[in-house]
């Protein structure tokens, strides 16, 4: 196997002809899972090249043939993806089979969900990201998953949290059994925010909390802020155990070879994709 180590919770697998990546706690647990880079695809100009967002203004085609080729490199079927309607909120939905390609090859009938849970198998769950965390849930007890997207707004309204009751609630997932995955995104050096952005966080966040999660940036009512930080102490207010959140430590803005990010391209990009499957 090639693998390639990103992170000590982020690893490259370069076996194939389309890297991805992989967390090395979820494919212990025998997980189908991974993160896609933008190595590997066939897309052209800002969008090289691995680019998996259809309304980005790439060509269907390119599009279309990209997911071919990480799917085939993660083990899924391209039409059994079940898409996200990202909106920064923290509606999470349940999926099922008869969701299976929603988002990719049917219309969707839903919207505004930003992530989703599931416990049937071959059943991938798609969220989208290019500097957002994405985040993963396993239950291996249970045998539950879900997937949800967390940008600053999602992380300041706790989707993490929502996840985790929605997980409890469905399929009576004990909190202390659920493995999460803090995936790639813009790290903590990097993500300059401005004051309104620290006042929303506080309607959740303790004072301690926010000194931990914002720190002054060298301008004037700037703040550099820690989604991987916010993100884990939401998922252990949620009932996680620490040793259960893994942070992956991949910087989408750090490593522009490897990721698109949407604050260093100005929004001029591809977009990436989280995938996930019992």
């Amino acid at each position: 196997m090639n693998y390639e180590k990103i992170t000590e919770h982020a690893w490259l697998d370069r076996t194939g002809e389309t890297p991805f990546l992989f967390f090395p706690v979820l494919r212990d647990l025998g997980i189908r899972h991974g993160f896609s880079t933008r190595l590997g695809g066939v897309s052209q100009g800002c969008y090289a090249t691995m680019n998996l967002g259809f309304r980005r203004g790439d060509s269907e085609e390119n599009v279309i043939e990209n997911y071919r080729r990480i799917c085939s490199a993660i083990g899924i079927v391209p039409e059994d993806l079940v898409f996200t309607d990202q909106v920064h909120k923290t509606n999470i939905r349940v999926a099922s089979a008869s969701d299976k390609g929603k988002g990719y090859c049917r219309e969707r009938d839903y919207e505004e969900i930003d992530g989703h849970i599931t416990d049937e198998e071959n059943l991938p769950l798609l969220a989208f990201a290019a500097d957002c965390v994405p985040l993963y849930f396993v239950d291996p007890v249970r045998r539950a998953i879900g997937l949800a997207h967390s940008g600053w707004k999602g992380t300041a309204a706790g989707i993490g949290a929502v996840t985790v009751d929605r997980l409890a609630k469905v399929y009576n997932s004990r909190r202390e059994d659920i493995v999460a995955v803090i995936g790639p995104s813009i790290g903590p050096d990097c993500y300059e925010v401005g004051a309104e952005v620290r006042e929303a966080f506080g309607t959740h966040y303790t004072k301690e909390q926010l000194e931990e999660c914002f720190r002054p940036s060298t301008r004037p009512d700037r703040y550099l802020l820690d989604l991987w930080t916010a993100n884990q102490i939401v998922l252990t207010q949620a009932g996680l155990r620490p040793d259960h959140i893994i942070i992956s430590g991949a910087c989408t803005w750090s490593l522009p070879e490897l990721f698109f990010s949407h604050r260093r391209s100005g929004g001029n990009r591809g977009s990436m994709a989280a995938f996930l499957c019992l």
